[in-house]
């Protein structure tokens, strides 16, 4: 069902949006109230059901959608929660539901008022996707790869897209009065702007090395007494193994252990036991002891967070905006990637409202996505400075967040 009022005020013909995982569907979703058209271009093949594609290696893990991005996203969603929860997810205070160990001791358990979601990514992603392509004016072409961008005769504006069909070799060329790449973090964009002329945007590269080992289990009433989720934070500096474990859909559990700098979670049955057993705190471990697997180990690994930033070049072109993981990805331990995707496109939301003209958008959108990114990459990566080992620019002024952080975290046990 399609609940979104639209279209009297569309003022640009057809915009497309390069990748169909959440920062694409939820760009597209705001695109729809401002263009007749929008088309999503997804290289996976796409079916009406939660599944976790090729492209997507990090979607069979563990996912937490923050308070604020499940606020942000039911805005453009109306009823999400209630179509969350008929399809089996947990919609809870994370303040009352979580059992979290961090910094020395358990955080106590309160009503925050902050409502969050739980499930798996594939369910997120799937009703998201039914619910962007009920929309009227968008159109998924899935299957294919985006090979270049048109350009107009003097370089200064995109003009659209040259796709290839995966399946036969079909090759089309889709105009467009703009192009958002929502492609994450592999996206083309740095090496089509040297193509073209353009300077690549400056890169902040900060290399953790984080993997980590996810497995299902069977969820049953009573499994885990007084809380809806377990949370054992890596007792950084010396520690860096952390386990969590969230309730999903259709009744399971899925429980995640990951390492910083190396020290990752083994893939074998005993090896993962064994890895649970030495975190800080023992209510991971003591709760896979009686669970039922009804799944493999599947690994994970991440090289390091990487923020490009677009907002310092004098020079773009035209017609043409890159968002979500392929501006900044984030260390997928902290759970901010969908959130932050789902306030760069209320902010390119906000910009298309205050705006009649396309040009310059460019350099309106980058100054505010990169106030979105700001605080939560500093946060992130200022935690992964905790560690001796990581490299990279460490940002100013985070020992002393840390400091803050660790002060609020004891005063919260």
């Amino acid at each position: 069902m399609n609940t979104q009022t639209k279209h009297s005020h569309a003022k640009h013909s057809h915009a497309i949006v390069i990748g169909g995982s959440m920062a694409g569907l939820l760009s597209a979703r705001v695109l729809s109230d401002h263009f007749e058209r929008v088309t999503i271009l997804e290289r996976d093949p796409v079916t009406d059901q939660p599944e976790a594609r090729k492209g997507q290696a990090h979607t069979r893990h563990l996912h937490g959608l923050l308070a604020k991005g499940l606020d942000t996203m039911s805005h453009y969603f109306p009823g999400l929660t209630d179509d969350l929860t008929r399809n089996g997810a947990e919609v809870a205070d994370m303040g009352a539901g979580m059992r979290w160990y961090v910094c020395g001791g358990y955080r106590k358990q309160f009503k925050s008022g902050m409502i969050g979601a739980l499930m798996s990514r594939p369910l997120l992603e799937w009703t998201i996707r039914r619910r962007v392509l009920a929309l009227p004016n968008v159109t998924l072409i899935a299957d294919c790869d985006v090979e270049k961008p048109l350009v107009s005769e003097d370089y200064k504006r995109i003009t659209g897209v040259e796709v290839t069909q995966r399946t036969g070799g079909k090759k089309e060329r889709l105009t467009a009065e703009l192009v958002v790449d929502a492609s994450g973090r592999g996206s083309a964009a740095p090496k089509w702007l040297a193509q073209l002329g353009f300077d690549k945007p400056e890169e902040s590269f900060v290399k953790i090395n984080v993997g980590y080992a996810t497995r299902i289990f069977r969820r049953k009433p009573g499994d885990l007494e007084g809380a809806q989720l377990l949370m054992v934070a890596n007792d950084a500096p010396q520690g860096k193994r952390a386990g969590l474990i969230f309730p999903i859909e259709d009744d399971r559990w899925i429980c995640t252990l990951g390492g910083f700098h190396g020290d990752h979670a083994p893939l074998d049955e005993s090896g993962f036991m064994e890895f649970a057993r030495s975190l800080p705190a023992p209510d991971v471990y003591n709760m896979l002891r009686k669970l039922e697997p009804v799944s493999d180990i599947f690994p994970y690994k991440y090289p390091g967070s990487l923020r490009r930033h677009y907002e310092g070049l004098k020079r773009f072109p035209e017609g043409f905006l890159v968002l979500g993981d392929a501006l900044c990805s984030f260390n997928p331990v902290y759970g901010q990637g969908m959130t932050s995707a789902s306030l760069q496109a209320a902010a390119l939301d906000t910009l298309l409202k205050e705006r009649k003209e396309l040009t310059g958008l460019w350099r309106l959108f980058y100054k505010a996505a990169a106030q979105v990114v700001d605080i939560p990459w500093q946060l992130a990566v200022g935690e992964d400075f905790r560690y001796a080992e990581t490299e990279g620019k460490k940002p100013a002024g985070v020992d002393f967040i840390n400091g803050y952080v660790n002060r609020v975290h004891r005063a919260s046990h």
